[in-house]
């Protein structure tokens, strides 16, 4: 046999046939963050992104909690909740933004952006519409990943944020059209609902969403008469399906539109576009004919509003009446219930912050998740988000390119 072969037998038998130790996958050492909640500067925004038992969470799996003084007391949880949790308390903004990673609720305003650290992590919504170019510049300049709330996906390719915010502004919407109808000063001092040897409540709901499907359970729980109008009649179809009762549905036609809201006692406009415009539905002329009285909930605000007669309000003053119809226009619904907000948002966030310490870092998480990946709209400085590049004009980089790149 020539020495080739014998060299090829050899390692035959040495390297192949031999056992050998079993080779595991190597997994990425768990990585313990400093996490910075600051205190919001919108007086319309009371939720908070971390509530106090999370808070206790996070810190028995290793982790650091800063937050800003009074932070959590829109939305009732107390300083001292907190410090019982384990977080640390700090009297300046500045301290806040020094931590790994911010969890915020609405977008970092410019002076927040000052504050910000190199390669600094930021979790807030987005809202690019009241946004502009010199904003998304500035915040590139940090070299930030910046996630959006409501462009997170799920596995499933829903938006779990969103939804968890839909579901409680479906329901509260109906509870603040109930609050208006029956007040002697907005309303007709009628409450909303049914009652026996009295006529029920017509509430009147536009669009086939989650908040319409939470708007009209929370209506029909109360013994209103609910009708949905929507132009697709395949979301109709599975929004009935959805719903344990029938509701009378009807397309969006606006001789069947205008006959249904000369009865309305209560219009909730819940029509989301994906342009992030409202188309208008209801014209002035319209809102004329309907009864005094009558209350309408414009949902769709934070995208212009589906009514004519629309204008966005606040918390402070949520309400206006054009032809004796009272308006409710308050973009930021959710916040009018903090408290119960801020769990939805905290009981999500909390478990994402965990599996990315256990991933051992953001960049490691982000190329995981693929589904999660879709929030983030700035990594490291890089605009990742078409979307925003072509309504300001700036420069895009898909973020799986880029990443492929970097790792």
């Amino acid at each position: 046999m020539t020495e080739e072969g014998k060299s090829y037998l050899n390692l035959s038998g040495k390297e192949v046939l031999l056992p050998r130790e079993e080779t595991l996958e190597r997994r990425p050492q768990q990585k313990k963050f400093i996490i910075g909640i600051p205190l919001e500067k919108d007086e319309n925004e009371r939720r908070i992104a971390i509530v106090p038992n999370a808070v206790d969470l996070l810190i028995q799996n290793g982790h650091e909690v800063v937050m800003e003084e009074n932070a959590g007391k829109a939305a009732h949880f107390t300083n001292e909740m907190y410090a019982e949790a384990g977080a640390q308390i700090t009297q300046t903004a500045a301290e806040v933004w020094q931590s790994d990673i911010i969890v915020k609720i609405a977008a970092p305003e410019v002076n927040e952006i000052d504050l910000m650290h190199k390669n600094q992590t930021v979790f807030s919504a987005l809202m690019p519409q009241s946004r502009n170019k010199v904003y998304f510049k500035k915040l590139m300049e940090k070299k930030a990943i910046a996630i959006a709330y409501e462009l997170i996906k799920d596995k499933t390719g829903a938006f779990p944020l969103v939804r968890s915010m839909s579901e409680i502004i479906g329901n509260t919407s109906i509870m603040v059209a109930a609050e208006y109808l029956s007040s002697p000063k907005y309303g007709k001092g009628v409450m909303l609902g049914g009652f026996p040897g009295i006529r029920p409540s017509e509430v009147i709901i536009i669009g086939s969403g989650t908040v319409a499907e939470y708007a009209a359970r929370t209506a029909y729980g109360m013994g209103a008469q609910v009708r949905i109008f929507d132009d697709s009649v395949y979301k109709m179809r599975d929004l009935q399906n959805k719903l344990e009762f029938r509701v009378s549905t009807s397309v969006l036609q606006p001789v069947l539109l205008l006959k249904a809201l000369k009865e309305a006692d209560v219009v909730i406009a819940a029509k989301h576009s994906s342009s992030g415009q409202s188309a208008c539905l209801i014209s002035v002329e319209m809102v004329k004919q309907m009864k005094r009285g009558a209350v309408i909930v414009d949902v769709s605000i934070d995208q212009g509003g589906c009514f004519e007669t629309s204008h966005p309000t606040s918390h402070q003053h949520p309400v206006f009446q054009e032809f004796g119809v009272t308006h409710y226009c308050v973009p930021n619904i959710a916040s009018r219930v903090p408290h119960t907000a801020s769990y939805s948002l905290s009981n999500y966030l909390t478990g994402l912050l965990l599996k990315i310490g256990e991933t051992g870092e953001i960049n490691h998480y982000i190329l995981r998740d693929k589904p999660f990946s879709k929030g983030v709209y700035i990594y490291n400085g890089v605009l990742t988000n078409k979307n925003i590049a072509d309504t300001f004009g700036l420069s895009f980089r898909d973020l799986d390119l880029l990443m492929t790149a970097l790792y």
